[in-house]
């Protein structure tokens, strides 16, 4: 794939939305502003989000959230994904398709509901006064649209809050506005395949990459939230390739020798065969294809039976192949190709990551490969399982009250610690090693338990639950991990994350990709 132009876009991308979700920003936290007279709850919404983690996060975010969302849409509308296409215009024309529907006064009901198509017509019509009324008729489809698809990807597609919406672009129609621009960059050669959104993604960072290593030149630390931008790094297809097939593939051939799998993996390596004491080569079955130096291998009798995990996995690329591969092997055995992708996600693939926008990437490229596999996947409201761990606190007081009213005897100590585990989890990712080892058990008693009455012992309740999730998925039960590990070493680690490398990975600590 040529990303020379990918990269540039991406760039210029995030300056772009950057600057103007700035400037929208100001113009909505204005002494008067209409938003405040009419979003007066959105707009405190908006505030708190900036008091607790900053103007400038909040900005970044709302920035990414919209660059995301964009390019989804792009990519779906390439690939005809969509009834009526988002962000595209349709053959001939310059506007996007769905503009020009609503224009000709036709709207997805499906879509759109009542009141706001109502408020479209009223726009577009002109009996609602407006100084662009086609770029705010446009604004409404689009968040329209977005909640929409939130019902078949509402990792990426989240229920649209208020103050989003108020920091929505509001250039989306020109010829130079960020659609205009991104509709260049994904063309239809482009989006042949999903891979484009980890290139995009590792594009859109790589300045915040720059500005972090720039800082280390100067002796600064990495903190938590800049992790992302340091260590992500998309993984060329080959290396993929090459990972998948000697660990997924290999499984495979070792369990099922005849396979023909092997057809397919170009960068697969045969095992060497093994050799007795006297220096001749044990007889084996067929072709040698299975025969392996180790004298155990795990036994696969059914394909629903792998389980593989990617614990760093970014936009998911080791995970997308792997799901290629897994098709292929559903496919050898037999299983009804309309269940096949559905089979995949519930039960073989499994992602953890530490940046949100990566790990909702990963979900939305497995949901693609998907559906290009079942036309009707979306309907099936399945969710690839990616887990972002989220950094999880609790008081003293609220662990107490909460283990009298649930029970106290259910918290063990290593239950105990694992609720303690993920403060950090930000920081130390899938390096974490939950103490609990009983997890799905644990999870299955808590999820039993009532406090819906509680309203203050519910907020705990559904944060024990969490992080009881996010420890599962890093508890120890898969057949194959593969990954790209995070490079970064000690001298660019905070603090904390050093200190906790020196306590749990005490001869692996020189970097983390060691340590993973």
């Amino acid at each position: 794939m040529e990303t020379a132009k990918l990269k540039k876009f991406a760039q210029f991308a995030r300056r772009s939305l950057i600057d103007q979700v700035s400037a929208k920003l100001k113009l909505v936290l204005a002494e008067g502003s209409a938003a405040r007279r009419e979003n007066a709850e959105a707009v405190k919404r908006l505030e708190e989000q900036i008091n607790a983690h900053g103007e400038s996060q909040v900005i970044e975010r709302i920035a990414y959230i919209w660059f995301n969302r964009f390019c989804a849409l792009r990519f779906m509308d390439v690939k005809r994904y969509t009834r009526i296409a988002v962000v595209s215009p349709a053959e001939g024309q310059f506007q996007p398709e769905i503009l020009a529907e609503a224009k000709m006064g036709h709207i997805d009901e499906g879509m759109v509901g009542d009141k706001i198509r109502q408020q479209i017509f009223g726009l577009l019509d002109g009996k609602t006064p407006s100084r662009d009324p086609q770029g705010e008729a446009y604004r409404l489809l689009v968040v329209g649209a977005c909640n929409h698809w939130h019902r078949a990807m509402p990792f990426l597609f989240q229920r649209i809050a208020d103050y989003t919406e108020l920091l929505m672009p509001d250039d989306l129609l020109s010829g130079n506005s960020i659609l205009a621009y991104t509709r260049e960059a994904m063309t239809p050669d482009v989006c042949k395949d999903v891979e484009v959104i980890g290139w995009l993604y590792q594009f859109y960072i790589s300045e915040k990459k720059d500005e972090v290593f720039a800082g280390l030149k100067k002796r600064k630390k990495i903190v938590p939230q800049d992790i992302p931008a340091a260590t992500q790094l998309f993984t060329p297809h080959w290396i993929v390739r090459y990972l998948v097939e000697n660990s997924l593939g290999r499984l495979w051939m070792l369990n099922h020798p005849g396979s023909k799998l092997i057809e397919r993996m170009d960068y697969y390596i045969k095992p060497e065969p093994q050799i007795d004491t006297d220096g001749h080569r044990l007889k084996n079955n067929k072709k040698d294809i299975c025969v392996d130096p180790c004298e155990s291998v795990v036994k696969i009798s059914s394909p629903e039976e792998i389980r593989i995990c990617d614990p760093a996995c970014g936009s998911g690329h080791m995970l997308t192949y792997a799901f290629d591969l897994l098709y292929a092997i559903y496919e050898e055995e037999g299983y009804e190709p309309a269940e096949i992708p559905s089979l995949i996600l519930t039960h073989n693939l499994y992602g953890i990551e530490i940046d949100e926008r990566a790990g909702e990437l990963a979900a939305f490229a497995l949901t693609m490969k998907a559906r290009t596999k079942q036309r009707r996947f979306f309907r099936k409201k399945v969710q690839p399982n990616i887990c972002v761990l989220e950094k999880i606190e609790f008081s003293e007081s609220e662990l107490k009250e909460y283990m009298t009213f649930v029970g106290r005897d259910l918290f063990t100590a290593p239950l105990q610690t694992t609720l303690r585990q993920f403060e950090e989890a930000d920081n130390f990712g899938s390096l974490i090693r939950p103490a609990v080892t009983n997890v799905s058990e644990m999870l299955k008693i808590l999820e039993s338990k009532n406090v819906s009455g509680q309203l203050f012992l519910s907020m705990t309740h559904k944060k024990v639950l969490q992080v009881l999730r996010q420890a599962d998925y890093l508890s120890p039960k898969y057949h194959v991990v593969i990954a790209n590990p995070p490079y970064m070493g000690g001298g660019g680690m905070n603090g904390r994350l050093k200190v906790f490398s020196k306590n749990v990975y005490p001869n692996s600590r020189a970097d983390l990709f060691s340590m993973f």
